[in-house]
């Protein structure tokens, strides 16, 4: 009786291992909202433009723990997906600020991302409304993974960068910077200069 009882035990310890396997790290489901614009076209702004029913617009009030240069500045915010768009508006031959100057300060802000990035892909601009620039895609788990800067070469420049309230990971973020990168380019195409 005490051999079974001890071939009992034995076999009833070593019939419960499981082999353990790892399972794949899972991301939230993101539900996107319908595509549906209206027109930012606020008295007094240099541009309009349309953007996405689903964000807000709200004046950018610090830069840095500074004033904005100008009241221009402003941020398209998607609450629902805790992203922003950082727009920043200069006028050309303004305090010193001529094209070549905001062109290269665009673009060392985006190659800043360069030691994260994966790979930087660069989309020429050219609408009928007279808007021409670069749409910087950022590979890889940079801080900010689309850019832009928008300008008519003679008067005014305008730069945006989209960031999320979240440690950057490619991966997770793919989805939701696919769906915005379509309104990005949304509001870049229907830019318009006064």
């Amino acid at each position: 009786m005490r051999y079974f009882l001890l071939l009992c035990i034995i076999l009833g310890a070593t019939a419960c291992e499981e082999v353990y396997t790892p399972k794949p790290r899972g991301y939230f489901n993101i539900s996107f909202p319908a595509r549906e614009y209206r027109v930012f076209d606020k008295p007094g702004y240099p541009y309009t433009f349309e953007y996405p029913v689903y964000a807000n617009i709200t004046r950018d009030s610090s830069f840095f723990g500074e004033t904005p240069e100008n009241p221009y500045w402003i941020n398209v915010e998607f609450p629902s997906l805790n992203g922003k768009i950082y727009m920043s508006y200069k006028e050309i031959g303004k305090h010193s600020n001529t094209l070549e100057k905001l062109v290269n300060d665009a673009f060392k802000m985006t190659y800043k991302h360069t030691y994260k990035a994966d790979y930087i892909d660069e989309k020429d601009i050219h609408t009928p409304n007279g808007v021409s620039g670069l749409f910087y895609e950022v590979g890889g788990n940079a801080a900010s993974a689309k850019q832009f800067f928008a300008t008519d070469s003679g008067h005014h420049f305008i730069r945006g960068a989209l960031y999320f309230d979240a440690t950057p990971n490619a991966d997770s973020l793919a989805p939701v910077h696919k769906f915005l990168q379509e309104d990005m380019l949304h509001l870049v195409e229907t830019l318009r200069w006064r």
